[in-house]
């Protein structure tokens, strides 16, 4: 009965002096593979506020919110909650940029406060001239009409935003009043639904 005690006082004392088997998380951050799915996080430069990400989010983790502050002016907020995402990566594999939000390797999260566990990108919106309703956001139409190339021609409100000096002369002579719908109206930034109105005006 002796040896086994012995042995095990051995062991007790070589692992009291030996390095630990453990990373030292959290006084050092461990690194992670490539691969690993962290935290997903927004990149303005490339997010064109297109809510795919929302569409495909299984967690409801992405809220989005249209803000307009004065007639032909406002914002889409796109925020992301990470206390509620389950990190799926499906809002990266959705995005239409492909870089727009994209997971990172972030995975030290913890916090005290859940109300400043979020991710928040704000894009201008782009507004119909005749209701005024939010047709998506500048740089999302601006990106389409890169996107397909001279076929943009083919629609008003792709053509028409492709630059900012015209956008800003669309914004002038934009009216807040509503009036009768007539042929010279397709050559404006319009919504769905206007443009349907417009051209079942036209052709019928």
């Amino acid at each position: 009965m002796k040896k086994p005690k012995l042995r095990e006082l051995f062991e007790a004392l070589r692992s009291f002096f030996s390095l630990p088997y453990t990373s030292s998380f959290p006084r050092t951050v461990s690194e992670v593979p490539d691969g690993f799915r962290g935290r997903p996080r927004f990149y303005e430069e490339f997010c064109v506020g297109c809510k795919a990400c929302v569409e495909v989010c299984p967690a409801k983790a992405i809220d989005v919110e249209d803000i307009a502050f004065l007639p032909g002016k406002g914002i889409r907020k796109l925020t992301h909650h990470y206390d509620v995402c389950i990190f799926c990566g499906q809002c990266e594999e959705a995005c239409i940029t492909e870089k727009g939000i994209m997971l990172s390797k972030e995975y030290d999260l913890a916090s005290d406060d859940r109300a400043q566990m979020t991710d928040v990108v704000s894009k201008d919106l782009l507004f119909c001239e005749l209701c005024g309703s939010p047709v998506s956001c500048v740089d999302h139409i601006r990106w389409i009409a890169k996107k397909i190339g001279l076929l943009a021609y083919s629609n008003p409100t792709l053509f028409l935003t492709r630059n900012k000096e015209e956008l800003k002369v669309l914004a002038a002579e934009t009216k807040a009043d509503k009036r009768e719908i007539v042929r010279a109206d397709q050559l404006r930034v319009t919504c769905p639904a206007c443009r349907r109105d417009i051209l079942f005006r036209e052709q019928w």
